[in-house]
């Protein structure tokens, strides 16, 4: 009995240092996959249907009595926001590829990949595809935070990329470990590689790359200003793009500049020859994933640190750009996390990631006052429109009321 006893704990003590051995072999990582397309069926996928639930809400675009919430790489959801106490889910244009849109005068222009996709809006019920332009916009792809990115097959004659799904995997240690020390590994399977908008235009909030400005759309892409003369509102003529640096992120119109966030910086360029943009100046904040939003004499900047954004501290700067060939560093703050953010009046609204909206009085800018501080909600970008404000995040839509010593929540819409 004594030795069975003995046998049988020494079974265990086997088992359980076996299986100990085994769970430091393997560790939890995400690992991302392309969702792929047949680029036949990509040329031929702009449609329209009934709302459908959101599934990775992106960035938002006001005009009119709508707003615009993008599916990162899907397509565009349309609200009915005559009632922001209730607003509507009406139609969701399918669109693959797509995280940009802006309007004129009932003609949407959105990015689908490389291609320019114009939409005829004038009758909401009625949305009508008339023009698609192929190959005119730079085709940046945005690797999400993962630690292993695997390629099954991509065949690039007959396949494009629209996004990546990530999902959370067992894997063994030694072979993340093996990569660079760990980081980001390349895994191959089959051996496969808010100023005030124009009374026509509608409004994006400070995280768009699509910006009108008059005329002319300006596109964004890593790398340059892409400009497109829209007199011809159906007939977008696709001119000389403008290289504008490294990592462009977003942009925003003030007067007659274009104010370019970046990972490295700010950049300034003047459009008073609206189809050549000329650059005038730039301001280094180092390495940090950014927004800007500008009033009469300071550029409001959010940097935040961490994941692919290269900084480790994140924090709202304001630039002094009363001189535009010479923006100098005014002041700084700091953040937790922060996205989007909107001005409006002596109001400036900051989208602090999970840290929830801010909102400050920036009369004195040496010392904004918190007037406001909604937490316990994931924000990500905000449109501050004349009567009220918008804010998306974790896919659900916020609409609040100005009031004078702050602002008081009209609406929470799940996009869901």
């Amino acid at each position: 009995m004594q030795n069975n006893t003995f046998s049988l704990a020494l079974l265990l003590l086997v088992l359980f240092v076996s299986c100990d051995k085994e769970s430091n072999l393997f560790d939890d990582y995400l690992v991302a996959r392309p969702i792929k397309m047949n680029l036949s069926e990509f040329k031929s996928s702009v449609a329209v249907s009934s709302p459908v639930p959101i599934t990775n809400a992106g960035k938002i675009y006001a005009y009119e009595e709508y707003v615009f919430v993008n599916d990162k790489h899907k397509g565009i959801h349309v609200i009915d926001n005559t009632d922001p106490a209730s607003p509507q889910k009406i139609a969701f244009i399918n669109i693959p590829g797509n995280v940009d849109i802006a309007i004129k005068n009932s003609y949407l222009y959105a990015d689908s990949k490389k291609d320019l996709v114009v939409l005829d809006i004038s009758d909401i019920n009625n949305i009508k595809s008339v023009n698609r332009l192929e190959n005119v916009l730079f085709d940046f792809v945005f690797f999400p935070t993962a630690d292993f990115y695997e390629y099954d097959g991509i065949d690039y004659e007959t396949e494009l990329v629209l996004g990546w799904e990530v999902t959370t995997e067992r894997r063994l240690v030694s072979e993340y470990e093996s990569r660079w020390g760990g980081g980001v590994l390349f895994v191959e399977n089959d051996g496969a590689v808010n100023a005030p908008a124009p009374t026509n235009s509608g409004q994006g909030g400070s995280l768009a790359r699509f910006k009108i400005v008059d005329d002319y759309l300006y596109a964004v892409d890593s790398h340059n200003i892409n400009v497109f003369n829209i007199q011809d509102l159906d007939s977008p003529q696709s001119l000389p793009s403008v290289y504008a640096g490294f990592d462009i992120e977003t942009i925003f119109n003030k007067d007659e500049h274009l104010f370019l966030g970046s990972m490295q910086g700010m950049y300034i360029y003047d459009i008073s020859d609206p189809a050549a943009p000329n650059f005038v100046s730039e301001f280094q904040h180092g390495t940090a994933c950014d927004p800007v939003v500008v009033d009469e004499n300071y550029a409001y900047v959010t940097l935040r640190g961490g994941s692919l954004c290269g900084a480790t501290e994140s924090g709202l700067f304001i630039v002094d750009i009363s001189t535009i060939s010479n923006p100098t560093l005014a002041t700084s703050y700091a953040m937790d996390n922060p996205y989007g953010l909107g001005i409006k009046d002596e109001k400036l609204f900051i989208c602090d990631g999970d840290a929830g909206l801010k909102v400050y009085d920036k009369t004195d800018i040496n010392d904004l006052k918190k007037i406001d501080h909604f937490q316990n909600i994931n924000t990500f970008d905000v449109i501050p429109l004349q009567e009220h404000l918008l804010m998306i995040g974790d896919g659900v839509l916020y609409q609040y009321n100005y009031e004078s010593d702050g602002i008081e929540l009209i609406s929470a819409m799940s996009l869901d």
